[in-house]
């Protein structure tokens, strides 16, 4: 692979093993509604990450971590930063494996998370203004206690849990033609461009960012990592205001386009999801769709993936997209 990949093909590979006595194959769906919705002859493939114990993506990431652990490392413990769905993940991760956790979260960060991380063992620590700052909190801790770090999008292991249900979709569906993918850290987009690449397909792979937390589709369209000062986004799974070291270069190198989609936008893919597939999803899970609305001159005609990869949104933020106050 090239120096800019983090990860190889049979790293997925090797993942969908450690992942496969515990997590089976979410569905792949397609709903002739929502082809009508989207329009421009595209056949629309939905992959319901939703359907996983966490109701996201991110508990393959967390399992694929924690079961390539040592045992005397597990012993130690871990310790991530979150805004939930990869807390729950990893929390998730570590009751079955019975390995400690440790979750940091912003402060007001979605109390439902926060409880379901809670729920499933993990301690959960409250500090930072948001992601970003309670990555730092989850650093300081990890080295005063002697925590393995769980970054969310910074670690090999991480990529190619991601990365395995790409290959679901893609050995299932051998006529796709394109896959349209949320960014916030980039572990969707590179464990799909790494599958691709490993099956040899000519699929090409769009990432899609909230406008107001932009600081991947920034530092894309500028060739260099940015960081932005804020992020304003009801997408908490893409509320980021940085590029990440391993998979940024990857992004650059491998995305066939890359969109930003407005609240208003992801609301309205929401609610579309909402009444086509009867799937609750949340604000980073409904991106796929925003930006496939966006891009769908481009992909015409095409059979295209999106990926429903959260469905933890919180009980007062969808009461305001479904009043259209979003």
């Amino acid at each position: 692979m090239p120096g800019a990949w983090p990860i190889a093909f049979d790293d997925v590979l090797t993942a969908r093993e450690r992942l496969r006595p515990h997590l089976p194959p979410t569905p792949l769906r397609s709903y002739p509604s929502l082809d009508l919705s989207v329009g421009r002859g595209i056949r629309v493939f939905v992959k319901h990450e939703n359907h996983h114990p966490t109701n996201a993506f991110k508990v393959r990431n967390g399992l694929s971590v924690l079961s390539a652990m040592k045992k005397e490392d597990r012993r130690r413990g871990v310790i991530a930063a979150s805004t939930g769905n990869h807390g729950q993940g990893v929390g998730w991760a570590g009751r079955l494996l019975g390995v400690p956790v440790t979750i940091c979260v912003p402060v007001g960060n979605n109390p439902e998370k926060n409880e379901a991380m809670r729920a499933l063992g993990a301690v959960v620590v409250e500090e930072g203004r948001d992601y970003d700052e309670a990555v730092g909190v989850a650093a300081r801790l990890a080295q005063e206690r002697g925590l393995r770090i769980v970054h969310s999008t910074n670690d090999p292991a991480v990529i190619a849990g991601a990365g395995t249900f790409a290959l679901e979709i893609l050995e299932e569906r051998k006529g796709l033609e394109a896959l349209v993918l949320s960014v916030g850290g980039g572990s969707q987009a590179v464990g799909a461009m790494t599958v691709v690449r490993g099956l040899g397909r000519a699929v090409k792979v769009y990432g899609v960012q909230a406008a107001g937390a932009s600081a991947a589709y920034d530092s894309w369209k500028a060739g260099r990592r940015l960081t932005n000062p804020s992020v304003s986004t009801f997408a908490e799974g893409l509320a980021t205001r940085s590029a990440y070291e391993m998979t940024f270069e990857a992004l650059r190198e491998g995305l066939a386009g890359f969109v930003t989609v407005t609240d208003a936008e992801i609301a309205a893919a929401l609610r579309v999801l909402l009444r086509v597939t009867h799937n609750l999803v949340e604000g980073a899970g409904a991106a796929g769709l925003a930006g496939l609305m966006k891009l769908r001159d481009e992909l015409a005609g095409q059979e295209v993936g999106i990926v429903i990869s959260g469905g933890n949104i919180a009980a007062d933020t969808l009461a305001r997209v479904l009043d259209g106050s979003i």
